[in-house]
């Protein structure tokens, strides 16, 4: 027989399996919080020489904000641990069973400064909190997009680098989407997702937060 013998017919539909979540919103009535935040950081940076991390043509603070940065470090903290309980979910616990602790460090960018890809190995969740744009008001161009990578990608680059799956709307999809985030927009996300930030290009210095979210059994 040949293979146009048999008149079969498939019916099928394609299934959108393993979401990553993504918390994103913006801080309401936090001019006073993010004020005293940017205070605190400008003064830290005079103090301390910083650490090298994914950064380049900036300064990376150490990760111990919690400690220097005040009753507003703590408060986002909260915050966005509580973005990450919403989040998450456990076999056999609830989010409540665990001690949720966050690291937290302030990044201050310089024109044409970025951070290169990367992921927080170790951790259950990341945090970014964009504190000031840098640019002027207004100004467009200026680059700095914060940008997530599919965690998918590297099986799709082994081949055809031009290869993108189709997704559940039938379009294909991104290997990297980018996030032109405001001043007050909190991000949480999987501390496993790899992101970056494209070369920003400002005329002052853009100023960010990021943290470190995990859950640790208590004894």
């Amino acid at each position: 027989m040949k293979s146009n013998d048999y008149p079969i017919r498939l019916k099928a539909q394609p299934l959108p399996l393993f979401e990553t979540p993504i918390g994103f919103g913006e801080l309401q009535n936090a001019e006073a919080l993010m004020n005293d935040l940017a205070t605190v950081i400008r003064r830290q940076k005079s103090l301390d020489p910083g650490v090298k991390r994914s950064n380049e043509g900036g300064w990376h603070s150490t990760t111990d904000m919690l400690d220097w940065g005040g009753a507003a470090a703590r408060k986002l903290a909260d915050t966005a641990i509580g973005v990450a309980k919403r989040m998450s979910y456990f076999e056999g616990a609830t989010v409540e069973d665990f001690d949720w602790q966050a690291s937290m460090w302030a990044n201050v960018t310089f024109p044409e400064g970025f951070n290169a890809l990367h992921a927080h190995p170790g951790n259950l969740w990341a945090a970014v909190l964009y504190l000031d744009m840098g640019e002027d008001k207004g100004v467009e161009g200026c680059g700095g997009n914060f940008y997530l990578e599919d965690p998918r990608f590297p099986l799709a680059a082994m081949h055809n680098t031009g290869f993108r799956l189709l997704g559940g709307d039938g379009r294909p999809q991104a290997y990297q989407v980018e996030l032109k985030l405001q001043r007050g927009n909190l991000i949480v996300f999987p501390a496993w997702l790899r992101h970056g930030v494209r070369s920003y290009r400002g005329c002052r210095e853009r100023v960010t937060i990021a943290m470190n979210i995990d859950a640790l059994a208590r004894r």
